[in-house]
């Protein structure tokens, strides 16, 4: 069953917690992809020093993290990689999940394909590989998670004991923020970033 709109409506970190474990499905014209999400990292809008809404930024690269949850803000980092990021909470509190890494469940041949590799574990194991692997582009910028294309299916929520918090990766730059344990995985999951 495909999640509600009323589930992205939550605070990032309580939402990063219940999303572990979900599918994130994408129908395409090669076929249908689908993964379960194993890992992800929390942004926390304005008082985030590593959250691109830090300081109350609203832009135009932004401005979708400004509405209510439950729609995708896409990025590009390094002039080459598509992160893929899920809105959570209310109108005018910018918060996102990165997703970081997903399990292959569906459309493995697929994902190979647009990947290039044969190695299952290394498909989704990190934004970019997940973003190509999944078929998410920058034209998704926006794209609503209650409709057809792309969305999350319901899984039963995992226990706390099988959820890792660490603190977030390749964020140097944000000053006290580096600390935040707001990376989320599922534990001992073999397909989560390296």
């Amino acid at each position: 069953m495909k999640l509600g709109r009323e589930f992205y409506q939550d605070n990032a970190l309580k939402v990063a917690k219940k999303i572990l474990g979900k599918t994130l499905v994408h129908h395409t014209s090669e076929g249908i992809v689908k993964g379960k999400i194993v890992e992800v990292e929390a942004y926390v809008g304005p008082n985030d020093k590593a959250s691109h809404a830090y300081n109350g930024l609203d832009s135009s690269r932004t401005h979708i993290q400004y509405g209510q949850g439950g729609y995708l803000y896409i990025y590009l980092i390094y002039g080459m990689h598509i992160c893929t990021n899920i809105v959570v909470n209310g109108v005018g509190k910018p918060e996102v999940l990165l997703l970081r890494a997903l399990e292959p469940l569906e459309g493995v041949e697929v994902m190979k394909e647009r990947r290039g590799i044969e190695r299952i574990k290394d498909l989704c194991n990190g934004p970019g590989k997940l973003s190509k692997a999944m078929g998410i582009t920058k034209a998704h910028y926006g794209m609503d998670l209650c409709g057809e294309d792309i969305y999350i299916e319901d899984a039963p929520d995992l226990e706390e004991t099988e959820i890792e918090e660490s603190k977030r990766i390749n964020i140097d730059y944000a000053e006290e923020a580096v600390d935040y344990m707001w990376r989320f995985t599922i534990k001992g999951n073999s397909f989560i970033s390296k």
